[in-house]
């Protein structure tokens, strides 16, 4: 068990290394732009990375010649940007520097490390022997569930909030890069 986790947490940072580089080099292309998005329209385009997932698996065929993987890597990085905005709430314009996004990006980068750990040791590695697929319908799921929420105004009565979803959404994702990556 020890090994099996001692892996998974190499495979995990070898996946959020890749979203973290995407990410950066997208902030070299336009900045911390999505500051302006609200977690609403964050949430829409988490649904459509997710979307196009479950529709290139269920059709097998890709009209833009992008696979999977990159959808992933979006929703990993949406996902860090959804738990950035509900923080620190959206701007009108792009307040931040891309060394403060990177800085925001790189803790919940780590806090969600740290809840992957802690959900792995209690579900003893199970995300290992589910399928790919299973990460995006649960992804999609959490995404319905966050949408809920957002329309009572960010209210629940007994179920976790936004970010919990949004966390959950991330490290679905970086499991699927690592099945995508290594069990290929």
């Amino acid at each position: 068990m020890a090994d099996e986790q001692t892996l998974t947490n190499r495979q995990f940072d070898e996946a959020l290394a890749a979203c973290r580089t995407i990410f950066k080099a997208k902030l070299g292309d336009y900045g911390p732009s999505w500051r302006i998005m609200r977690p609403e329209a964050i949430t829409d385009q988490l649904f459509i990375k997710a979307k196009r997932i479950r529709t290139l698996q269920t059709t097998g065929k890709s009209a833009v010649g992008e696979g999977i993987l990159p959808e992933f890597i979006a929703i990993v990085n949406y996902g860090i940007v959804g738990i950035i905005q509900l923080r620190l709430g959206y701007s009108d314009r792009k307040d931040i520097t891309v060394a403060k996004a990177m800085e925001l990006y790189d803790d919940i980068a780590m806090q969600a490390r740290t809840l992957m750990i802690a959900k792995n040791h209690d579900y003893g590695e199970a995300w290992r022997d589910m399928r790919v697929l299973s990460y995006v319908d649960l992804i999609l799921s959490k995404i319905e569930r966050t949408k809920e929420i957002e329309d009572n105004a960010g209210m629940t009565t007994v179920s976790e909030g936004i970010d919990a979803n949004y966390f959950d959404m991330v490290n679905y994702a970086v499991f699927g890069i690592i099945k995508l990556s290594h069990e290929a």
